[in-house]
């Protein structure tokens, strides 16, 4: 089926290519683009991280790149060469979660979010490939599509003058560990063509700290690779922008039957009118699929049985997005439009293994649909940038099921099949921005944004250790409301402070609830070992979010110094089910974040270092569970070796700190990436 899809979409970007470049004119620059952010967005809070920075972290990740803003974390600690793929959602302003996202990440306007999951397949994206990382830390997106309730995470493909012709590097690294990439840029007339590919390897690390494991636990390698083509091509004042890429991610989790296999390819086209009416129209596809493995771990850690087998996860998204921005005034930027995004999916899994062998299997899945129009306007009236936007969305969702049946063959032990549901989300934003002087501008802005809970959520059931979840068909969508104020000051040349204080209330927050412990047999899930908890996706009343949030940089000649700071008070309120959770912290969520980096490059030599310190936090929602703080340094230091060639060496967790990222129920922690050294040799043609 994804050979017949990606056929599909080859079929559709020959012909525009091939229009579109022949009909090249002589006037219009390339830029490979979509619409420019609106001058309105100056009234929010803004971190832009440039190519230079995505391109020098100790890790090489992007994942890793974009903890440069304090406040941006996923729902562990660990990244994803060791991280179960389904726990890599990402959020800002300690708002939580359940693994699924609650921010927006798109690359070139298309959603990055797992179709049927809402986490992200970090290795998918290479950061060779990024010009840039706009993060917006804040809800309602606006023109930039439903899903930011924390925020949005834009991603830009970089084009010839960010990449060059060609770059190349291969680095060799502890435990046996390999990363390679590549990017190569041919001109097409006016136009341009990027080829860019990535291979990563290691044995990996024994996930389970020292003093709590067992003759289980053993190494966790990956395997990942990516690869990706871009085309740019215009006909007059019109350009055509095509994407087509492909993953692969093999991961273990550090004992026998924790196998992980994921995969998925994007397409996409572009088009982006530059004339005076600027207009963009964006079709997108996505597939992906998912393999799980799960196994049960006996309390002295000296037997692992299969209790899962998540064997098959397809999932599919299709969406689109027209926008124009008509010119209306001077001082005056509008963009209207409208998006659509279909998503289905469903999990196949054998379970309630005995003697080793399964004896049930279920099916659970369904579809969903948003679709919504937009329209945001920015005035620029002297000293004053005001921003005003707002959208409906119409969702539906469809085709719920959970069905679970003997293997050996007779009724369905579980056959339901839930009520198809819908609704109207109407959400918005608004800001100003105020130069008092030349130095110093004030921010003001409002916000409502919302979120539909993920196929995951609404019907999959899953297992994590000796803990047990049960899905929830009735999940509500979730909707924040806040406020923020801030400041950017650049009292000197090279120096900027930016700072901002908010409040933000996320009302029906979906979250993972406890409701019993075992051993016991529990609906939704069976039977749950003695010191597992029992758990059910539920709508808290709300969750409250309020904070501060400190970003500064100063650029002197070859030196660079940055640094993020966010401390956030979040407090569940909750009623009912959730009552004793009224007052608690959400899981994985710390009060304190902190980035700091110190770099320095000339035309040809670079290096840095960064420290990052993160709270202590609780691995679940009854606040029992702490995982300590960590302050963990990274560096990398790259010399030439002639023109084109060099040498970096890079580390990271220099100290080799023990950053706690999961605490079991029988209290056995597991620990994301130990100290790593990389040799690393570039190639760079410009």
């Amino acid at each position: 089926m994804l050979k017949i899809k990606v056929a599909a979409t080859a079929l559709v970007f020959v012909p525009l290519a091939a229009h579109a470049q022949a009909e090249v004119g002589p006037d219009i620059v390339v830029v490979g683009t979509g619409l420019p952010a609106p001058p309105g967005d100056r009234a929010y809070d803004v971190v832009t991280i440039d190519r230079a920075r995505l391109d020098d972290s100790g890790s090489g990740r992007l994942e890793d790149s974009l903890r440069d803003v304090a406040g941006l974390s996923q729902f562990r600690r660990s990244d994803a060469r060791s991280a179960n793929p389904t726990s890599q959602g990402v959020t800002l302003r300690g708002l939580g979660g359940n693994a699924s996202s609650r921010a927006l990440v798109q690359l070139d306007g298309v959603p990055q979010t797992d179709p049927f999951g809402g986490w992200i397949a970090w290795p998918a994206l290479l950061p060779e490939r990024l010009a840039s990382a706009r993060v917006t830390r804040g809800g309602g997106s606006g023109y930039a599509g439903p899903g930011a309730l924390a925020g949005t995470i834009d991603l830009q493909s970089a084009g010839p003058d960010e990449i060059g012709k060609l770059n190349l590097d291969a680095a060799y690294g502890s435990r046996n560990s390999v990363d390679a990439s590549g990017i190569g840029v041919a001109k097409l007339g006016e136009g341009f063509v990027t080829l860019a590919g990535s291979y990563a390897r290691g044995d990996g690390f024994i996930p389970i700290i020292a003093e709590d494991r067992g003759p289980v636990d053993h190494a966790a390698p990956y395997e990942q690779a990516s690869a990706a083509m871009r085309a740019v091509v215009r006909s007059g004042t019109t350009e055509v922008q095509a994407s087509l890429s492909g993953f692969i991610d093999n991961r273990e989790r550090g004992t026998d039957f924790s196998a992980i296999r994921s995969q998925g390819i994007d397409a996409s086209v572009r088009v982006v009118g530059r004339s005076a009416w600027g207009w963009s129209v964006l079709g997108y596809l996505q597939t992906r699929t998912l393999a799980n493995q799960f196994a049960s771990v006996n309390a002295a850690r000296t037997t692992a049985i299969q209790s899962l087998d998540q064997y098959n996860t397809p999932a599919t998204g299709l969406g689109g997005r027209i926008e124009l921005s008509p010119p209306i005034g001077s001082g005056l930027t509008l963009r209207l439009g409208s998006d659509v995004r279909q998503v289905s999916g469903q999990t196949e899994e054998l379970f309630t293994y005995v003697a080793a062998a399964p004896t049930r299997e279920r099916q659970a899945g369904g579809q969903s649909l948003t679709a919504g129009a937009f329209a945001d306007l920015s005035a620029e009236l002297g000293a004053l940038t005001l921003s005003l936007g707002g959208r409906v969305d119409r969702w539906t969702i469809t085709g719920g099921h959970l069905v679970e049946y003997p293997l050996a063959g007779g009724a369905a032990v579980t056959n339901s099949h839930f009520a198809d549901r819908s609704g109207w989300e109407p959400t918005g934003r608004a800001g100003l921005a105020w130069k008092v002087a030349g130095p110093l501008n004030l921010r003001l802005a409002g916000y409502r944004g919302w979120r539909l809970p993920t196929l995951n959520e609404l019907y999959r059931p899953f297992r994590a250790g000796t803990d047990a979840t049960a899905a929830n068909a009735a999940l509500s969508p979730e909707r924040l409301t806040g406020g923020e104020v801030g400041l950017d000051l650049t009292p000197a040349e090279g120096l900027s402070l930016r700072a901002t204080a908010f409040w933000n209330r996320l009302d029906d927050a979906i979250s993972n609830v406890t409701l019993g412990t075992g051993a016991g047999t529990f609906p939704g899930v069976g039977f749950v070992a003695a010191g597992g908890a029992y758990r059910v996706r539920e709508n808290l009343n709300a969750v409250i979010a309020k904070g501060v949030e400190v970003d500064a940089s100063y650029d002197l000649g070859a030196w660079r110094l940055s640094g993020s700071y966010s401390h956030t008070d979040s407090k569940v309120k909750g009623s009912g089910l959730t009552a004793q959770l009224n007052g608690l912290h959400p899981a994985q969520t710390a009060p304190d974040e902190a980035s700091a980096t110190l770099g320095w490059r000339s035309a040809r030599i670079g290096a840095s270092v960064t420290a990052r310190y993160t709270s202590a936090q609780f691995e679940d929602d009854q606040n029992t569970r702490r995982l300590a703080p960590a302050t963990t340094v990274d560096g990398q230091v790259r010399v030439p070796l002639g023109q084109a060639m060099s040498v970096q060496v890079r580390a990271e967790n220099i100290g080799n700190v023990r950053v706690e990222a999961a605490n079991s129920g029988a209290n056995v922690i597991e620990r994301a990436n130990p100290r790593t050294v990389w040799f690393d040799i570039g190639y760079r043609l410009r």
